[in-house]
């Protein structure tokens, strides 16, 4: 009986072959993350409770086609949009704030071209009606590192059917009475869910004019080029407790039930 034999591989063939895989790994999921899914990270309370502090989200970088700013580095290799789409009213969207086309910012999609958007004592008015409005009691918003967001909330029904809980912690805040915001062509009003915390397009820097409320971090009407993508998904949420070395605390500090939840 003749036994075939397999010659083991030399020590230097072994180095090259791993090598090679995690180079063709790395060149995976750095194009998964340039063309279809980047993760980002919540610093700010502005958008809650529908996002808090330390949660973790996917971003789909398809869902409204690509400009420079969908790109790694903003690489600017073509100007406008290809595949373009249009966002939803509703949409949880990342985005280039105008101001600089360099920061991320992550807010709700509240007026698309159009439409004629006005806060009247708390209440947002799409084209002269106020949204629907449904009062879900008061509540203590967990934040990390930092005291409960305390606050009453609401469910908001935008037209079409799309609704989401946002929070009011004030009353007569600075945002919650404005004039009238038509949006232009190729841009979109957005929002934060947390209306009294969220610096969003009903603010703009001094000598923006309109309805702006002049403030020198606003961030105005986003051109739909600044569009990185939307959220769609929570893949990791941690409430800040436990510090990187600390494995001990680690599962006290993640929030299990947030965990791959979707963002509506």
């Amino acid at each position: 009986m003749t036994i075939e034999t397999v010659p083991l591989s030399k020590p230097h063939n072994l180095v090259a072959e791993v090598a090679r895989t995690l180079l063709y790994a790395v060149a995976i999921v750095m194009l998964v993350r340039a063309f279809l899914w980047q993760p980002f990270s919540i610093p700010s309370s502005s958008m809650a409770e529908t996002l808090l502090p330390g949660d973790y989200v996917g971003v789909s970088k398809y869902a409204y086609g690509y400009s420079r700013f969908s790109l790694p580095g903003g690489l600017d290799l073509f100007s406008g949009r290809i595949w373009a789409a249009e966002p939803e009213r509703g949409d949880v969207v990342v985005f280039k704030l105008p101001r600089d086309n360099a920061t991320d910012y992550i807010k709700r999609v509240i007026g698309l071209p159009g439409d004629r958007i006005q806060i009247r004592h708390g209440v947002l008015h799409i084209n002269g009606a106020p949204v629907k409005l449904e009062p879900l009691g008061e509540v203590d918003v967990e934040a990390a590192n930092a005291p409960p967001l305390h606050g009453k909330r609401y469910r908001e029904t935008l037209p079409g059917g799309r609704s989401y809980t946002i929070l009011d912690k004030f009353e007569a805040s600075a945002g919650d009475n404005t004039g009238e915001y038509v949006v232009p062509p190729g841009y979109c009003f957005v929002m934060g869910d947390n209306r009294d915390d969220s610096t969003d397009s009903r603010f703009a820097p001094q000598g923006s004019g309109g309805a702006f409320i002049a403030d020198k971090d606003g961030v105005g009407f986003v051109p739909f080029d600044n569009l990185v993508g939307r959220a769609d998904t929570i893949f990791f949420s941690a409430d800040g407790s436990a510090g990187f070395l600390e494995v001990w605390n680690w599962p006290a500090a993640i929030r299990w039930d947030r965990l791959f939840g979707s963002i509506r």
